[in-house]
């Protein structure tokens, strides 16, 4: 079995933060979204997810650091659901990896208590829905309408009790084996563990009794929110056909910025500057990721690709008041074209200058 440190691409040492870093990073590049009908991407994806849930539990750590695999009763197949206790983690169960930005365990339901015993119960499907954002959005939070599509229990359906499992939602099997007899329960297949279906089908309703129905409902984002990050709206989702109605996540995505780039709660800029400006410093507003403007000093003597820091000018850190910064990378416009009279101060310039002493350096790769 591959090492759970090797699939995160990390040290055993690494701090918590790096194996979320690597983690989210591992999780974003092999989304099924991003890679639709790649099965390779699927099985890294589920193996990544897999391995994020142990180590990033103290506990569950520290016993596979101790005793491997088997110390965190991993079956033999990392990525196609390989937890003890007959939890598999299907697509649409890890896709609470990316985490609820309102909080909770993203493996709550398979690690926590119920996990793994006890009768789930019964809803409809959920509804999942990509949610475009501006970074001047994602920096001041906003409140958003959204329209959504949804299926309800047509008026006037009949609701009946499932003959199949009498109500109860699950079916037992018995099967024969040399060690006597077994006993197994599984979800209804007829009424998918509702307990109840459709005895008529009202006039304009679906094969199942359901119909459309098309919503707008509001939502508020926090600021601060990333790419990947989710929102559960609870009970606006699909319903069973005991109209208990899924969840609507919405999934959060980034619009790329003209010349922002951002990095967790920081957000970098290059800003290019005149020799005289690098060579006597001053002062220059600069676009921050809010939308407004700030004041930036940049010293004199200032060198190409250094890089200065905004304290608090980036994304606002979820669940805190504190936020980011704003670095910016400078660069220095080296004039390719001047004017006679510009040629001739540069020169003179030159020759007040004193020689560098060492103009050679070892480069560092």
């Amino acid at each position: 079995m591959k090492d759970l440190y090797e699939i995160l691409g990390v040290s055993k040492q690494a701090s918590h933060d790096e194996i979320k870093k690597s983690y989210r990073k591992l999780a974003l590049k092999y989304h099924p979204d991003k890679n639709p009908d790649n099965h390779e991407a699927e099985t890294k994806f589920k193996e990544a997810a897999e391995a994020y849930a142990v180590l990033s539990n103290q506990q569950k750590r520290s016993r596979y650091d101790q005793f491997g695999h088997a110390g965190v009763g991993m079956g033999d197949n990392p990525g196609q659901g390989g937890f003890s206790g007959g939890v598999h983690m299907s697509m649409d169960d890890i896709f609470s990896q990316f985490g609820d930005i309102f909080g909770g365990s993203p493996f709550e339901s398979f690690f926590g208590g119920g996990g793994r015993g006890g009768r789930r119960r019964a809803k409809g499907s959920d509804i999942r829905i990509k949610l475009k954002l501006t970074f001047e959005e994602i920096a001041k939070g906003i409140e958003k309408k959204i329209k959504i599509k949804r299926s309800i229990v047509a008026e006037g359906a009949e609701i009946i009790t499932c003959p199949t499992c009498n109500g109860q939602g699950q079916v037992t099997t018995v099967q024969n084996t040399i060690l006597g007899q077994m006993r197994s329960a599984s979800v209804c297949p007829h009424c998918e563990g509702s307990g109840k279906r459709i005895g008529n089908r009202p006039p304009g309703s679906g094969p199942d009794g359901m119909h459309k129905k098309e919503e707008t409902i509001k939502i508020t984002v926090p600021a601060g929110v990333e790419e990947g990050n989710y929102m559960t709206v609870n009970g606006q989702g699909n319903e069973d056909i005991a109209g208990n109605p899924g969840d609507l996540i919405v999934v959060f995505e980034e619009l790329e910025h003209e010349y922002f780039v951002r990095d967790g709660e920081h957000v970098l800029l290059e800003l290019n500057i005149s020799y005289p400006m690098a060579v006597l410093g001053g002062k220059i507003e600069i676009p921050t990721v809010d939308g407004s403007k700030a004041g930036l000093k940049i010293p004199a003597g200032i060198q190409s690709g250094q890089v200065l820091r905004m304290k608090g000018k980036g994304f606002e850190r979820i669940r805190s008041r504190s936020s980011g910064d704003q670095l910016v990378k400078v660069q220095i416009d080296t004039p390719k074209k001047l004017t006679r009279e510009a040629k001739k101060t540069i020169e003179l310039l030159q020759k007040s200058l004193k020689t560098i002493e060492k103009p050679f350096s070892k480069l560092d790769l």
